[in-house]
């Protein structure tokens, strides 16, 4: 049964780091992610945010284990969620940072993110789908959610609208093509298992390593 948050929680939600995006988003990710991940058992979250979505998945996926990761930055507000709805299986933030050496020490069935591949370079999508690569055993899984182009085109207006507000904000950022997202995961035995439609012009596709 999925776990919800009742009056006094909600209340006490109000003064945490908040993202509406991840309140909307997150009932729709946690049904995909209940299938995709019930064989995992050691989850790494690339790019934890508000922490948001990590309290509310950990709760519901209480099978395995939740390490959210994040540039330092975000540590903060990480914790301060953690620490309101704390888990046995929701560990705190380690840092992960694009930009610098990655080291790994744990081993990680899956790895999930949300809304990061626009946000970044592609460039730092590259690390990341290198990273994940290297990461994952045989079998482990990769479920990312975001917006995503097919056949160069975008999938709604809004989305295109999204676009360039993005690149005005960095030029280096975007919504990315699906196609060349694959070309990429293929270099990293990384095969698109499941492309799953999401509401408000989302998808959440889900890499097998192969």
């Amino acid at each position: 049964m999925t776990k919800v948050w009742g009056n006094t929680d909600l209340q006490a939600k109000e003064a945490l780091p908040y993202s509406q995006a991840c309140e909307n988003n997150k009932h729709p990710i946690l049904k995909v992610l209940t299938k995709e991940f019930a064989h995992c058992r050691h989850i790494l979250e690339v790019g934890s945010g508000t922490g948001q979505h990590a309290v509310y998945f950990a709760t519901n996926l209480a099978h395995l284990t939740w390490q959210t990761s994040d540039v330092i930055h975000n540590h903060s507000a990480i914790n301060q969620w953690l620490n309101a709805y704390p888990a046995v299986n929701l560990k705190p933030p380690i840092e992960l940072d694009l930009l610098k050496p990655i080291h790994i020490a744990q081993d990680y069935d899956g790895v999930f993110s949300a809304n990061t591949l626009h946000i970044i370079a592609w460039e730092l999508v590259e690390t990341l789908f290198e990273q994940v690569g290297r990461i994952l055993p045989t079998g482990g899984k990769f479920c990312v959610y975001g917006p995503f182009n097919y056949n160069g085109r975008f999938t709604s207006v809004s989305n295109q609208e999204f676009d360039v507000h993005l690149r005005q904000r960095d030029p280096n950022s975007g919504i990315r093509d699906i196609e060349a997202l694959i070309k990429l995961a293929n270099k990293y035995q990384l095969s698109l298992k499941v492309d799953h439609s999401m509401p408000a012009n989302n998808h959440l596709l889900v890499f097998i390593k192969e």
